[in-house]
């Protein structure tokens, strides 16, 4: 049985230390000379538990939301075009498939004239989490820019856009093979194929 919203939030605040708390307090100590990097990460890291702390009242890990979320925008994908829309690796995705089969989520199947292909779709239950889930992800949103003006958050999206065309545009030049961004199924034949590390 799914923990209630305030079940899931007792969990995690009989933890005093818990995750969100540490990486805070690191911040705190070393203040904004760490790689900006690591902070864009860290806050992501921040929000994902804030939702998953919510999703997890529905019987939903944030995982299966990233797949529920393309498919609530496109039904009907491969396994592969939605490997490459969450930017995981196919088997990854495979797992996540058969446990949201499982939960009554998802049903897969051939198209007609493609038997190679099986076909992601989103049952009726699947479809019905949309309206539970979505205002929950805008709840974590909304939380997390508490306190910080409008001018700032356009501030902070046009920041953060910038930097994104700028690694657009990086990962646009590496033309060479060796330089170039792996699809992740190469991705994962060169880690399988890769010589295991000499014990020194």
């Amino acid at each position: 049985m799914p923990k209630s919203k305030a079940d899931a939030q007792a969990d995690v605040k009989a933890h005093p230390k818990a995750d969100t708390q540490v990486i805070l307090q690191h911040w705190q100590e070393v203040g904004f000379d760490d790689r900006l990097a690591h902070l864009i990460k860290d806050t992501s890291r921040a929000v994902v538990r804030a939702l998953q702390v919510r999703l997890i009242a529905h019987n939903v890990s944030f995982g299966h939301w990233t797949f529920l979320r393309i498919l609530w925008e496109k039904d009907g994908m491969t396994q592969r075009a939605l490997s490459e829309q969450a930017g995981v690796m196919e088997p990854t995705t495979y797992a996540a498939i058969i446990a949201m089969e499982k939960l009554g989520y998802i049903t897969r199947r051939q198209l007609a004239g493609n038997k190679r292909n099986n076909y992601i779709f989103l049952t009726p239950a699947g479809s019905a989490l949309k309206e539970k889930l979505v205002p929950l992800a805008e709840e974590v949103n909304a939380i997390s820019v508490q306190g910080i003006s409008e001018a700032d958050i356009k501030s902070i999206r046009k920041i953060l856009f910038a930097m994104l065309e700028n690694l657009a545009a990086d990962e646009a030049a590496l033309t060479s093979s060796e330089r170039r961004m792996p699809s992740t199924r190469e991705l994962g034949r060169l880690v399988s194929e890769s010589p295991p590390l000499k014990k020194k």
